[in-house]
């Protein structure tokens, strides 16, 4: 069958026959070097050493999630686990439990604590009035985690007065198998490895159309005067909230995410580890003495499914009350920055990883876990993009 020629379309100049050849043309071209992303052609060229492997981003870095979430280390608070019943079997709870535990489990020892500064500091939810028949239910999530775990996973504080917290926080559940990583440092470690095995990654070209039979992949420059055409025998989409432009029937909307960051906290922060609450939608840990506070999109969720990076001033006013009236009670704090990212969600928590074409396979829609599941969700992608 005659190969399509890759070629560069630019009102300056044409690529000379050698660069078609050397720069446009690959056995894997992933589209995104997220998380994901970066994970799946890492394990696509372990797997095929002398495959020929791109990865190509919009931004300088990564500009979805995988660098602006809060770097929790987590598989599910107990709230959050209980409220996934609503819309998944108990088999398929335990199961995405599983796959985000095994997921930390193995990027751990991928990479090392040292390399992603993970800490294991453990996880810690605040249980309010209205969720305290959640408490009811704790044994029996505990029975069931237990295939997985061996040992219980929650337990009740002793003395949830400890932390600080204001009279309105009735009892905290504490999980010993969470911990806290950078996410910066995991996407340096991924970067790392894939330039140590030979992955090119082109930073700073948007990838504007994807030939799911062909394998052709459309690119431009921020300025779009210089349009790339690539050429890749297999073509992986890892673009996760951003995918309705490449594949148009993806069955996922987006849904943003605010962090604040605040400036040191006078007199110190008296606890340590994750803390969730409100079903996992609003959580905070400690960073440098600093409060990173996030979450709360539930309490706006229309306009919160946007690929816009704004902050809604609802949310954020929420997340202001929570430390004044909960987290902080009567003790002033500042902050030093704000940032949003954009995560993809379905009707269910699981990702999808698929072919949508001839030469085509995608792995998006990570519910808000990118840390714990990419690695994962990439060498399933991996596997099945090995098989095209």
């Amino acid at each position: 069958m005659q190969q399509t020629r890759p070629r560069a379309i630019s009102k300056n100049r044409i690529l000379t026959s050698t660069e078609q050849k050397n720069f446009l043309h690959y056995d894997l071209i992933v589209v995104g070097a997220g998380f994901t992303g970066l994970s799946a052609a890492i394990h696509f060229k372990m797997q095929h050493k002398k495959a020929k492997v791109l990865v190509v981003d919009r931004g300088i870095f990564p500009s979805g999630a995988s660098t602006k979430n809060a770097g929790f280390a987590c598989f599910g608070s107990l709230t959050e686990i209980l409220d996934d019943f609503w819309t998944m079997t108990p088999d398929e709870v335990l199961h995405l439990v599983e796959k985000r535990y095994s997921g930390l489990k193995q990027i751990r020892k991928q990479f090392g604590d040292q390399a992603l500064r993970y800490q294991h500091r453990n996880g810690y939810e605040l249980i309010g009035e209205e969720q305290l028949d959640a408490l009811e239910q704790l044994s029996d999530i505990n029975h069931l985690l237990r295939k997985l775990f061996n040992k219980e996973v929650f337990s009740l504080v002793k003395d949830p007065h400890k932390f600080g917290f204001s009279e309105t926080v009735k009892a905290v559940v504490k999980n010993r198998f969470e911990g806290e990583l950078d996410p910066g440092a995991y996407l340096n470690a991924l970067w790392e490895k894939a330039s140590h095995l030979g992955i090119r990654i082109i930073s700073g070209l948007t990838v504007v159309e994807v030939d799911h039979e062909g394998g052709r992949v459309l690119a431009e420059k921020k300025d779009k005067k210089e349009i790339f055409e690539f050429i890749g025998e297999r073509v992986a989409i890892c673009t996760n909230a951003f995918t309705q432009k490449l594949w148009p029937a993806s069955p996922l909307e987006p849904g943003r995410g605010l962090i604040l960051l605040s400036k040191p906290v006078a007199g110190g922060i008296p606890w340590k580890g994750g803390f969730h609450l409100d079903r996992g939608y609003v959580y905070f840990r400690e960073v440098e003495g600093r409060l990173l506070l996030g979450g709360a999109r539930n309490k706006d969720f229309e306009k919160e499914k946007t690929t816009e990076f704004e902050v809604n001033p609802t949310i954020k006013a929420h997340l202001e009350r929570l430390v004044q009236e909960v987290i902080f009670p009567g003790r002033p704090l500042e902050w030093e920055m704000e940032w949003t990212g954009i995560m993809a969600f379905g009707s269910k928590k699981s990702p999808i990883i698929q072919q949508i074409g001839k030469k085509t396979a995608v792995a998006v829609r990570l519910g808000g876990m990118g840390v714990a599941i990419g690695w994962q969700v990439g060498k399933e992608l991996s596997e099945l993009l090995s098989d095209l």
